[in-house]
């Protein structure tokens, strides 16, 4: 043997590659009991047979979720061409068309959509009886003369937006 190379070099060698190994061995068992954990969390409460049929089983069930928010998105847009065609605005205004008799028991009540478009309903209460009349509202207009009354309730519907009983 040469006189670089001796038993204690030898040694030294041997000790540091066995320690390295074990080094390595702690550090693999660290990782593997980590992704074991990580494993057992993903597949808690089921039978690992086979992973690629859970795979392609979560696969499945994700195909089957696109389909229905596909479907869920298109009835939320029904659902919204059909809101903006009902009433969703509204106002009631109650008067008192002869002086000094009676109370305020005649009333208009504006029904409105997005658009302002709908229609009014007036009750004029007079000592023989109750008088009904009906307007049609477009862009909150109306062909038909309006009573300072309907214009308010239009014009109290139209501002608010919403539900004003």
């Amino acid at each position: 043997m040469s006189q670089y190379f001796t038993i204690q070099n030898f040694v030294f060698l041997l000790t540091s590659v066995v320690l390295l190994i074990i080094a390595i061995n702690i550090f693999l068992a660290f990782y593997f009991l980590k992704f074991k954990k990580r494993f057992s969390a993903l597949f808690k409460g089921k039978k690992v047979e086979n992973l690629e049929s859970i795979i392609l089983n979560h696969l499945q069930k994700i195909k089957k979720h696109d389909v229905d928010i596909v479907r869920l998105v298109e009835q939320v847009k029904k659902l919204q061409d059909v809101s903006e065609k009902t009433f969703q605005k509204s106002a009631i205004v109650r008067f008192n068309p002869f002086n000094n008799i009676g109370g305020n028991q005649s009333f208009v009540i504006a029904l409105l959509d997005n658009q302002d478009n709908g229609f009014i309903i007036s009750s004029l209460f007079i000592k023989d009886g109750n008088r009904v009349y009906a307007k049609a509202i477009k862009n909150g207009q109306s062909d038909n003369p309006l009573s300072k009354e309907e214009k308010e309730a239009i014009t109290r519907a139209m501002s608010l937006g919403n539900s004003n009983f």
